[in-house]
């Protein structure tokens, strides 16, 4: 098993960019996610990285050895899960990923009922607004908000999300309400998710004549959906959220809906995960799980109920 587990570190570190990422991915310290390094090049006699103060780097031999590793770790994985489906209960690690908002609210709150239905699980959760790649990351499931557009990956829609543009009454009185979507051009201070590599940023509204394209722009932005909303009720600008993530927010008069007769187009709340993982009985129970808990959590909050 020290070989495997040497194999899982080298291919994670490859797909991570450094030792330490690889081994907390794997929940080893960088001292040992190093030693399994090691240990396996001195197996191989070879040199599977390139190594710099700044930077690691698979080599050539590598780049070779990391694609065929893979295809061994998922022949591996293909055979415990027809093996998993004889036994009596699922077991083994779910990789997760979620949006820092709904991953909060929704997600991370119903995972602990999972685990005490399957304690032979664990749930290794990731949280971030980035864009993640499901395969190259190692994910098992990634639920998402919005549209997605890789057609190799298996979707479960949980919920039609409506979007708002809201602002806190005080930022409102000082800038005025826009009347027109135009209006958000000129003279408003639009808060903004961004990270690095992110696509140009722009807000979508729909309107009577059609979806109208608005290249907005703001002194603030951040990678962080909470922190905007965190601006917003500071009276920093306006926002453009999910419903739910706001829904407390605008019942309590804090943040002020705007421009509620061309909102945001509306996305969806769903989740994510490749084919051959829905093979897996505690991948197809967690989704199962997560898409009728999530469902519930979602209506919950979005209506105060």
């Amino acid at each position: 098993m020290s070989y495997l587990e040497s194999l899982r570190v080298f291919t994670r570190v490859v797909e991570l960019g450094s030792i330490t990422s690889g081994g907390r991915d794997l929940r080893l310290t960088p001292a040992v996610a190093s030693k399994r390094i090691k240990e396996l090049e001195k197996h191989l006699g070879v040199r599977l990285f390139n190594r710099t103060t700044r930077s690691l780097t698979p080599t050539e031999v590598g780049q070779l050895f990391y694609a065929e590793a893979k295809k061994v770790l998922e022949s591996i994985e293909d055979a415990e899960t027809v093996v998993s489906q004889f036994s009596a209960a699922p077991r083994g690690v779910i990789r997760v990923t979620a949006p820092l908002g709904v991953g909060r609210r929704i997600i991370a709150p119903l995972v602990p009922g999972f685990v005490e239905d399957y304690p032979a699980t664990e749930i290794r959760m990731r949280m971030s607004d980035r864009k993640v790649d499901i395969l190259a990351d190692g994910l098992d499931v990634a639920f998402f908000i919005g549209t997605p557009h890789d057609s190799t990956l298996k979707m479960r829609k949980i919920a039609d999300c409506a979007r708002v543009l809201c602002a806190a009454p005080e930022y409102l009185e000082r800038h005025g309400t826009p009347q027109v979507p135009e209006d958000l051009l000129t003279g408003h201070n639009c808060l903004l998710l961004r990270y690095p590599r992110s696509p140009e940023y722009f807000w979508t509204l729909s309107t009577p004549e059609g979806p109208r394209k608005l290249e907005v722009s703001g002194k603030y932005d951040a990678d962080d959906s909470d922190v905007l909303t965190g601006w917003a009720l500071d009276g920093r600008g306006i926002v453009n959220k999910p419903r739910f993530d706001v829904a407390a927010h605008l019942r309590s008069g804090a943040l002020v809906e705007v421009l509620p007769d061309t909102p945001p187009e509306a996305t969806i709340f769903g989740c994510l995960y490749p084919h051959r993982k829905l093979q897996d009985p505690k991948i197809r129970l967690f989704v199962d799980y997560a898409v009728k808990q999530g469902l519930a959590a979602f209506r919950r909050i979005e209506t105060g109920n």
